[in-house]
């Protein structure tokens, strides 16, 4: 199995699932923004072949190839069932890390990464400068929501680590980083499950690469 990532970006959470997963592995570290002829680079055709957005995640496992993190999460859930990423429960269970994964997917990370575009993803030409103040206003807007969600407990779900916690724990990394405000009660969320050992791993692995 292979992964092809960039630092903390969204490759970030698979790398840190195969690690929880104890699953055999090669990280394969990707250039972003650079030239086309650096056989690293996103924009390479070789890895083009791969992920024709030239973005990532890329997970290869033999002839599968998948470039979305969350299929990813649930994929490599799948492979390995007894690091118990996904739950051994009941399908109301499962229905409610459903809607926990969606849920970070479309609102809590969409905000951010609209500020990520228009601050220094998408060209100058295409930026729009008020676009900072409304994710910033949708993002406290999904936080609200989330209070409702989230049971107050160390995990998000089934009371065990699952990658809903990876999501959610990763997603509040990237608004911290991104500093917007986010209130001490994810803070903490995000303080504790990065001290995993997995996750000190999966760290250790984009700092070397």
């Amino acid at each position: 199995m292979k992964l092809y990532g960039f630092g903390q970006s969204r490759s970030f959470r698979c790398l840190w699932a195969l690690e929880e997963a104890g699953i055999d592995y090669d990280y394969v570290p990707i250039k972003m923004r650079v030239e086309a002829d650096d056989p690293l680079s996103a924009q390479h055709p070789d890895y083009l072949k791969l992920n024709q957005q030239g973005k990532v995640p890329t997970l290869v496992d033999g002839s599968l190839v998948l470039t979305e993190s969350v299929a990813i999460l649930y994929y490599l859930g799948r492979y390995a069932p007894d690091a118990g990423l996904l739950p051994n429960a009941s399908m109301d269970v499962y229905a409610r890390l459903d809607e926990l994964m969606c849920f970070a997917l479309a609102e809590l990370e969409q905000p951010l990464w609209s500020n990520g575009k228009h601050r220094f993803a998408l060209p100058e030409q295409q930026r729009i400068p008020q676009m900072l103040d409304t994710a910033k206003f949708e993002f406290a807007k999904a936080l609200a929501c989330l209070d409702r969600l989230l049971p107050d407990s160390e995990y998000a779900v089934a009371e065990q680590f699952t990658i809903a916690d990876i999501m959610l724990a990763h997603t509040f990394n990237w608004a911290i980083r991104f500093e917007f405000d986010v209130p001490q009660r994810y803070r903490a969320l995000r303080d504790r499950h990065y001290q995993r050992p997995a996750a000190q791993r999966a760290l250790a692995r984009i700092e070397a690469s």
